[in-house]
């Protein structure tokens, strides 16, 4: 299992300790460093950021918002990044949800997510493999664009420059289990947001049929620390936000995972709490069994009896959220 440094988003300016962490991981031989957006910072320019101070370490997104750009305009940006880094981009692309999708992007959440998200994939590949011209009669994601709004004069193109991979490789954030199972068909690997490694069999049914080579990269909060309720927190704090405010109380991707994980009771509280302002009393409804499944937290002797139930699994890649170089340098070391 391969350790990556997943370092988010910024909140309300640049983490003046994410390059430090980044080039500290790259020393300790972490074999992949990622950056994420939601709506503020962007993903691929703190990438880039990264790329240029260091040599060796893979770079992804985790994740790039599809909604954000068009998939050539995606596609652009990670053979540019691929060619300046020496062959080290992955991709990894996520749907979102409507509020963002709509209340962000101001642009309509597709009917059907797994059709969009496989065309975006489909266009993403046509630029990489620099095949022909991009052409797929899509019905959200059409090159050339035909829709009855334009001018009917566009005309089917294929990438000036030439990638610098074709191969370039494509992961998915999924959450529901016909996702999951599609992400196994049309991408390269797959990027849980909660993984336990005692519930595996809540995507088993997902999961049948692995390609050789096929990526599981989860992330998970890790440091070391005495205090195990108190390393939580953070865990518990980042659960209430994104259960009780990542979506609608309608229609919430992650507080339905939360309830398919056995935990739909506790779910519906968060986001009970969260959407009527009490934000601090949801956090506190995050069980800490939860949290604690989902991140490696405590003294470095529990870390390592919990980390060797990661190793057991299918996960190829654990995304560490660690705050600071020790627990960067304490999980290296439990893993070699």
């Amino acid at each position: 299992m391969r350790l990556g440094l997943a370092l988010g988003y910024w909140g309300r300016g640049p983490n003046p300790a994410h390059l430090d962490l980044a080039t500290e991981a790259e020393r300790l031989g972490y074999d992949s460093v990622w950056t994420a957006e939601a709506w503020g910072s962007d993903a691929f320019t703190p990438l880039t950021w990264i790329a240029a101070h260091t040599s060796r370490i893979r770079l992804g997104t985790a994740i790039a918002q599809m909604a954000a750009r068009t998939p050539t305009a995606t596609a652009m940006q990670a053979l540019t990044l691929d060619h300046l880094s020496g062959g080290r981009m992955m991709l990894g692309l996520g749907l979102s949800g409507p509020q963002v999708v709509e209340g962000w992007y101001g642009r309509p959440f597709p009917a059907s997510p797994l059709t969009a998200t496989r065309e975006y994939v489909d266009v993403i590949r046509q630029v990489l493999r620099r095949e022909g011209p991009v052409a797929l009669d899509g019905r959200f994601h059409s090159h050339p664009y035909t829709g009855s709004d334009g001018t009917g004069i566009g005309k089917a193109l294929k990438p000036i420059t030439h990638p610098l991979r074709p191969d370039l490789p494509v992961l998915l954030g999924a959450e529901g289990p016909k996702n999951i199972a599609q992400t196994t068909r049309i991408a390269d690997g797959w990027l849980p947001l909660y993984w336990s490694p005692t519930r595996t069999d809540v995507y088993k049914a997902a999961l049948t049929e692995l390609p050789e080579g096929f990526m599981i990269a989860p992330m998970a909060r890790a440091r070391v620390c005495e205090d195990v309720a108190e390393g939580l927190l953070p865990v518990k704090a980042m659960l209430g936000f994104y259960i009780g405010g990542m979506g609608h109380a309608a229609r919430n991707f992650h507080a339905d995972l939360m309830a398919r994980m056995g935990y739909e009771e506790e779910a519906r509280r968060i986001q009970e709490l969260f959407l009527a302002g009490r934000k601090e009393e949801a956090v506190l409804a995050v069980p800490d069994a939860f949290a604690d499944e989902i991140s490696l937290v405590g003294p470095r002797e529990r870390i390592a009896e919990r980390l060797e139930l990661w190793r057991t699994g299918p996960v190829t890649d654990l995304l560490v959220t660690a705050p600071d170089p020790d627990t960067l340098r304490v999980l290296a070391e439990l893993n070699s």
